[in-house]
């Protein structure tokens, strides 16, 4: 077999520095042209496509950890599909982020004592984009620190002219079918931002209030209710109980006034109402609150509005007309307390409260006319898309939850009170007539005036998969790359994001006869990233983490592949910096390795090679990498991006890096004058490396690109192909011959340690038993000598292997200075007790074991049992050294 040259000279630093290669490899890649896709290839047939369109970030965000996962996984994919010689578009972009870019400039404006209605409108959106355009998208600077392969020629902007055609047309094409209409309804309103909110904007946190009781009427037709917000009852036309609550039987159909208003208010009966609940009894207020709206339209109740836009009590001709309605809430309960009506209250009650999820407003339930879809045809079609196995939710046991949202969803309120965005392509004529004009239809004349309010932002966001392609124009792209192959995102926002593309996605299938039905094959599906005790990562708590200094700290590698090594496909993950930390040492382990493999010779073979020419620990070692290109082949088509990750971890550090290497720089030590011994070795290290950058690529990027072109001298690892099986069939003799070889060199080692003989110190010894191949690697590996003149056995072991048992005597005389030995050992043992204790006290306290989670206790227990071990080998070492001082 031939073999090329060993190197003379190692291209590589003594160290590694992520941060002096990072960046410039970054900008080389892009240079190159690696992640630009070409339609050309898919449509002649030259290549199977795989695309994936990146989740747009929002335009005034920065990268924070959650980003950093999607984007890491993406990734992972891009790059093993490029390397499998799949024709890869990874599409990247922006959210124009409606409410969150107005509020910033907003209060940019605000400084100098403006708002925006002191530019008007076209304006202050022209003050928007000049901020977009200085300031915005500092987040897919930071998407290039982390690594992602995407294709920057296709940077795609929510508000950009084809993405805005795509939305009017589809607004148009929806408004004409009849699933968008314009009607009056409760809706999710933030008095801070002053605009209707989809349910994704609401964030919903448990609060403290009170639960106030109050007494409606006198005598026997008083009814008792309970609210958490005492200044709506000014809104109230009716009192529901339900229709089987003998309490209130009696009262249905009557009237009873309102407190403080005077209006003789309905008592209805209503199957909603929960007679459990309270005193069963419950105020209906049909303009500000979305049940009590439901209930009033059942039974014929008016809706008055008693709150403005801004929370202000108005129109109820009472002294609380103009208050804020936190301070009517007080006010409010002190009249009611003063008159009598105050007949419990339960303080603190805690209880979920919305808030808006950008100025962090309580949200208030709001009737308001606003624009709709009716979303009940789209939720059956995106339903049955993946009930039909046309989009697979990955992992399956997910798909429940999707199904649960899309069998009950509510008409989706779309309209926004703001300016920035996408307006509403309606006209309203002098007459009242109501016209949507498409992208390329004429505006109507004189004394049309357009809609004022934009689009949510979701509605935008939602066409993604396709306006990014070129629809409505039906495009080479549309033509190689649609549906997309997967899309990677969190479940946390399966019903919102998800479902909404899914919506758009099948009905654009059945009104395009040449359009796909479904946006994407597969939703890959991971979970959220919580710190290192599983908890919710918050500002208020202060557990957050900051990617982009982690990358700083410890390169992108090592976030990235901690990320990966943590997601598991569905369920959320913790991340810790110290196991950054730990997957730096990883990158630094295999930089030291190769660099190591190199200096000893370390050669990509030119031919195969031959398996006469392997040892036991050569065909040992390819075996296994061919076991692990299958697996993490079969892995990542199944996205289990962190068994992937693991199982690459513990073959590079656990079997290759401490084992493979110290047997091949034994067989290149023995191995004298014989060229066929060392090219042979040197072959297997330089294959076995080849194949281990390369399946580490997806993951850690930076680190296997410098080193793999320094060992092979090849372009880039990104246009490099994925490793396949050699076809070889697996040797078990070579296997046990290794197993072997490790339990033989681990007893020695331990051996060793226990006679307190340091690592490096050359110790006489006489190995009896066994194979005497297995008996040299390991005398080899563990620094045992031969036994020579005058040598006598001062300890021993016995070895059980597969092969027999192995008697090994040392001769420690000469090696063991014992009153140092005794010293360091008593120290050891002192430690090896304070673990003890340490470790029975945690778990012993039962606070700490209520809250802790498995993971956490688990790591103690394994703590407490290793300690426990320590202390009983310690002593038992111990007695003998006495016992041989006191001879």
């Amino acid at each position: 077999m031939t073999h090329s040259t060993p190197q003379t000279t190692i291209d590589l630093p003594a160290q590694y520095d992520p941060a002096a290669v990072e960046v410039p490899l970054y900008q080389r890649w892009l240079q190159a042209g690696y992640f630009t896709a070409d339609e050309k290839r898919v449509l002649s047939g030259e290549r199977k496509p795989f695309s994936i369109v990146l989740p747009p970030p929002n335009v005034t965000g920065d990268l924070h950890v959650g980003h950093a996962l999607d984007h890491t996984l993406m990734d992972v994919l891009s790059r093993w599909h490029r390397m499998s010689g799949d024709e890869v578009l990874w599409l990247p972009g922006m959210d124009h982020a409606g409410i969150a870019t107005q509020n910033l400039v907003e209060k940019k404006l605000a400084v100098d004592g403006k708002t925006r209605h002191d530019f008007g409108r076209e304006l202050f959106v022209e003050k928007v984009w000049d901020w977009k355009h200085e300031s915005g998208g500092a987040i897919l600077g930071q998407m290039k620190r982390l690594g992602d392969s995407v294709d920057w020629s296709r940077e795609r902007f929510t508000l950009d002219q084809g993405l805005s055609d795509a939305v009017q047309t589809i607004f148009k094409r929806m408004f004409d079918d009849g699933l968008i209409y314009r009607a009056e309804r409760i809706i999710n309103w933030c008095p801070g931002c002053l605009t209707a909110l989809s349910d994704i904007e609401v964030d919903h946190s448990d609060d403290e209030g009170e639960l106030v009781s109050i007494r409606y009427g006198d005598g026997d037709s008083a009814i008792v209710v309970a609210t958490t917000r005492v200044e709506t009852m000014l809104g109230d036309t009716g009192i529901a109980v339900h229709p089987d609550d003998e309490r209130y039987a009696h009262l249905v159909g009557t009237t009873v006034e309102l407190p403080l208003v005077g209006r003789a208010i309905r008592i209805v009966a209503d199957a909603h109402v929960d007679p459990k609940f309270g005193t069963g009894a419950v105020k209906v207020t049909p303009a500000h609150d979305p049940n009590d709206f439901e209930i009033g339209q059942r039974h014929g109740l008016p809706a008055i509005t008693v709150l403005t836009e801004a929370a202000d009590i108005v129109g109820t001709g009472t002294p609380f007309d103009g208050m804020n309605r936190f301070e009517a809430r007080i006010a409010i309960k002190e009249v009611l307390r003063g008159q009598g009506r105050i007949v419990g209250e339960k303080k603190p009650y805690v209880h979920a409260v919305g808030h808006c999820s950008r100025s962090a407003d309580v949200v208030e339930p709001r009737l308001s006319l606003q624009w709709f879809v009716n979303v009940a045809p789209l939720a059956k079609a995106a339903g049955d898309a993946v009930r039909d196995g046309r989009t697979l939710i990955h992992p399956p046991e997910l798909a429940p939850r999707f199904f649960d949202w899309v069998d009950n969803m509510h008409d989706w309120t779309i309209s926004r009170q703001l300016w920035w965005g996408h307006r509403i392509p309606v006209w309203y004529g002098p007459e009242g007539e109501i016209r949507c004009v498409g992208p390329n239809e004429e505006l109507p004349g004189e004394g049309w005036t357009q809609d004022p309010d934009v689009l949510d932002t979701w509605f935008s966001s939602g066409l993604w998969p396709f306006s990014t392609m070129g629809w409505p124009e039906h495009t080479d792209t549309l033509k190689a790359f649609y549906p997309t192959s997967v899309l990677v995102t969190g479940y946390d926002i399966l019903f919102f994001w998800v479902a909404r593309m899914m919506m758009f996605g099948t009905y654009l299938g059945t009104t395009e006869a040449d359009v796909p039905s479904v946006p994407f094959q597969t939703v890959a599906l991971h979970g959220l990233v919580r710190d290192q005790f599983g908890k919710k990562m918050s500002k208020s708590k202060g557990n957050g983490v900051d990617p982009l200094a982690w990358i700083d700290k410890f390169g992108a590698d090592a976030v990235r592949f901690t990320l990966a090594r943590g997601a598991n496909p569905g369920a959320d993950q913790a991340i810790a910096e110290d196991w950054v930390g730990g997957s730096r040492n990883f990158c630094t382990k295999l930089f030291n390795a190769t660099r190591f493999a190199m200096m000893n010779g370390a050669v990509l073979p030119e031919a195969p090679l031959a398996a006469e020419e392997l040892t036991p620990a050569d065909r040992w070692v390819l075996d296994r990498l061919d076991q692990v290109i299958t697996e993490t082949t079969d892995l990542l088509g199944d996205f289990q991006f962190g068994k992937a990750a693991e199982g690459l971890y513990h073959f590079a550090w656990d079997e290759l890096c401490d084992w493979y290497l110290e047997l091949a720089k034994v067989q290149i030590t023995s191995a004298g004058d014989d060229p066929a011994r060392l090219a042979t070795t040197r072959g297997v290290l330089g294959n076995v490396l080849d194949s281990v950058l390369k399946l580490l690529h997806p993951f850690v990027p930076f680190v296997t690109e410098t080193l793999w072109t320094a060992l092979t001298g090849g372009e880039s690892l990104v246009i490099a192909p994925w490793p396949a099986g050699s076809g070889r069939t697996a040797e078990p003799a070579a296997a046990a011959w290794v197993a072997d070889v490790q339990t033989l060199t681990t007893e020695i080692r331990r051996f060793r340690s226990d006679q307190g003989l340091a690592p490096s110190k050359k110790v006489p010894a006489r190995l009896v038993g066994g194979d005497r191949s297995v008996n040299d690697f390991a005398a080899a590996l563990t620094r045992l000598t031969a036994a020579g003149d005058g040598f006598g056995a001062t300890a021993s072991i016995e070895a059980a292997l597969a092969t027999g048992s192995v008697h090994v005597e040392l001769d420690t005389s000469t090696a063991v200075d014992i009153p140092a030995e005794i010293a360091r050992l008593e120290k050891d043992l002192a430690v090896a007790r304070k673990e003890i204790e340490d470790t029975d006290k945690k778990l012993g306290n039962e606070s700490f074991m209520g809250k802790a989670p498995a993971p956490v206790v688990d790591k103690i227990r394994t703590r407490a049992a290793k300690a426990a071990a320590d202390v009983a080998r310690l002593t038992s070492r111990l007695k003998e050294l006495k016992g041989d001082t006191n001879d």
